[in-house]
């Protein structure tokens, strides 16, 4: 017996009846020989982390445009901490933490370079629309490595309904959708105190009432109600009510606050700009496009492919080739 089937055996005779066993997956887009050591959603979560999709996310937008501190959240640690906090509910709940983990870190790798201004952006010139969950998941069955990655039905399936008016199927990927939601809105208003942008004092009493003072708290409190809400055999995974209340509260105090017309946000018309200068210019200059996707404008289209290109830029990279196509550059007389 293989170190694969006893994983599998594993999962059958301890996790609850209404978690997703790796062995009942419904499978591959592509079918192909099964790792001998490694579950299917194992294998699923290490060929995320080892693609190039997942790594750019460290150079790419969580609230702060290109933050000059260190402790500012990027996209990455972002995802480091809902995978976090999925895992946690997920192994509480008996569920399958490694498809919970594997959809965790694969539910922002279609992100733009500048966050949701750069969803914002593309989103208005590219004629189909843009959202980044769709992004994620063509990222995942399309364009990491020229071919996708080959992930499983549940994994891809938690990644496109992360977010959106469609629930998982899993309730591990359902996990990752409150997870995900947590995560933001605390990290958010941590880096927004100190940024400057709010204090402590600012935020609601109500919700510091229910949820807890500090960052720590609010994020047990959270968690714990998740697990706790989640007990039994719910059909589909829920906050109580008094703490999604509080939850939601506290969401549109950040969008009030920070997520529009703060200072954490006074150059996102730029960085809108950028990202819609860039889509134009290549529209008009396939020519200049790499070639796997020059490749893709003649599988596609090139609304496409110029589309996949810039939305999978960092934000360094992108005011680069912005800079270079757009901005007059140093005149040096004794260059040859």
């Amino acid at each position: 017996m293989d170190i694969r089937f006893r994983s599998e055996e594993l999962e059958r005779r301890t996790l609850s009846s209404r978690a997703c066993l790796s062995s009942a997956s419904r499978g591959r887009q592509l079918k192909e020989e099964e790792c001998s050591v490694r579950t299917a959603f194992q294998r699923d979560r290490d060929r995320i982390i080892h693609s190039k999709s997942y790594r750019r996310l460290k150079h790419k937008t969580q609230v702060f445009i290109i933050p000059e501190g260190d402790h500012y959240r990027t996209r990455l640690t972002h995802t480091i901490e809902v995978a976090q906090i999925a895992r946690t509910v997920a192994r509480a709940l008996r569920l399958n933490e490694d498809l919970a983990e594997a959809v965790a870190l694969g539910h922002d790798l279609g992100h733009t370079p500048f966050g949701h201004a750069g969803e914002k952006a593309l989103d208005s010139v590219f004629k189909p629309g843009f959202k980044h969950n769709v992004q994620s998941l063509r990222v995942v069955e399309i364009l990491e490595g020229g071919r996708g990655l080959n992930l499983t039905w549940e994994v891809r399936d938690g990644i496109l309904n992360h977010t959106g008016p469609e629930m998982s199927s899993t309730l591990e990927g359902q996990i990752v959708r409150f997870a995900d939601r947590v995560a933001y809105i605390n990290h958010d208003i941590d880096d927004a105190i100190r940024g400057g942008i709010i204090t402590t004092e600012q935020i609601p009493a109500e919700c510091l009432a229910v949820l807890g003072k500090k960052h720590r708290d609010r994020i047990n409190t959270m968690v714990l109600d998740l697990i706790y809400t989640n007990m039994d055999e719910t059909a589909q995974i829920k906050m109580s009510p008094s703490i999604l209340a509080a939850t939601e509260k506290l969401r549109d105090f950040m969008f009030e606050s920070v997520y529009i017309g703060s200072k954490a946000k006074r150059d996102e018309d730029k960085a809108c700009h950028v990202v819609q200068n860039l889509y134009k210019h290549f529209l008009g200059h396939a020519e200049l496009l790499p070639p796997e996707f020059r490749q893709r404008a003649c599988e596609e289209n090139i609304d496409r492919a110029v589309c996949d290109y810039i939305a999978g830029m960092t934000d360094n990279f992108a005011i680069r080739i912005y800079q270079g196509y757009f901005l007059p550059l140093p005149w040096d007389a004794l260059a040859p």
